[in-house]
């Protein structure tokens, strides 16, 4: 058995703790060669603020583009750690347009009443900084994207358009994600 010092036992430890404060600071200003870890390594890490202009339409349906532009603002704003900005001050500018609105039948009942309808878009985006260069993997995203109701359940063709729009908006902000 070993007879200690109680004031040695307490520099040993006061040792060993300053050695692991140290050891913890160096591997901490070393970093892993550049990964990063959390939902943030997930997006590029030079772009702070983003503006999102208005989504232009083509549809002849009121307020598509508006909704759309909203959809990808909330998208942004839940899902990355990117602020929304003016373009004035922004790092970064999304910009989109709806090329193709439709609303078809997908079946009807035996007294051609639509039974089962489908809505669907087509949407052109780009994300550029402030100089022009494209961000995004691909320099021009074109996302197709469907939605089906079914009226005689009481759904509507605006909840259908509302589903459809925060899928699109997923979408787009799922393609601001860094290649792996």
């Amino acid at each position: 058995m070993m007879d200690s010092n109680p004031r040695q036992l307490s520099k040993s430890i006061e040792g060993i703790l300053l050695l692991s404060s140290l050891c913890a600071f160096a591997l901490s200003q070393v970093g892993c060669a550049g990964y990063q870890g959390g939902p943030q390594s997930l997006y590029r890490s030079d772009v702070r603020s983003v503006h999102v202009a208005m989504f232009d339409s083509n549809s002849y349906r009121r307020f598509l583009g508006q909704r759309m532009t909203e959809a990808v603002i909330k998208q942004i704003e839940v899902t990355t750690p990117y602020l929304i900005s003016d373009p004035q001050f922004a790092d970064s500018i999304v910009q989109g347009k709806i090329i193709r609105e439709t609303k078809r039948s997908a079946g009807d009942n035996r007294f051609d009443e639509p039974r089962d309808v489908q809505v669907a878009c087509r949407v052109e985006v780009t994300w550029t900084d402030r100089s022009g260069t494209p961000l995004m993997q691909k320099q021009l995203l074109r996302i197709d994207n469907d939605e089906n109701f079914i009226p005689e359940a009481g759904q509507s063709l605006t909840t259908a358009q509302q589903k459809l729009i925060e899928k699109v908006a997923r979408e787009i902000v799922g393609q601001m994600e860094m290649p792996w």
